[in-house]
């Protein structure tokens, strides 16, 4: 009885192993600008952590909206 649970567990984990390996990966180019406040940056997408989290929240209450 225990290698049918071993084996639903195994195909369990390869299922959620593929479904990981193939969600959509979304990635923010570099633009050379920050995407919060737009000041010219050398490297990353923000120029510091403060305009990551408000454009974080930005994003989140726009998604909010979109209901």
């Amino acid at each position: 009885m225990a290698d049918e649970f071993d084996n639903a567990s195994a195909l369990e984990e390869l299922e959620r192993d593929l479904a990981l390996a193939n969600r959509q990966k979304t990635q923010m180019p570099f633009t050379g600008m920050c995407y919060n406040c737009h000041e010219k940056i050398e490297s990353g997408n923000f120029c510091d952590k403060d305009c990551c989290e408000d454009w974080q929240k930005a994003q989140w209450a726009k998604s909010q909206r979109q209901r």
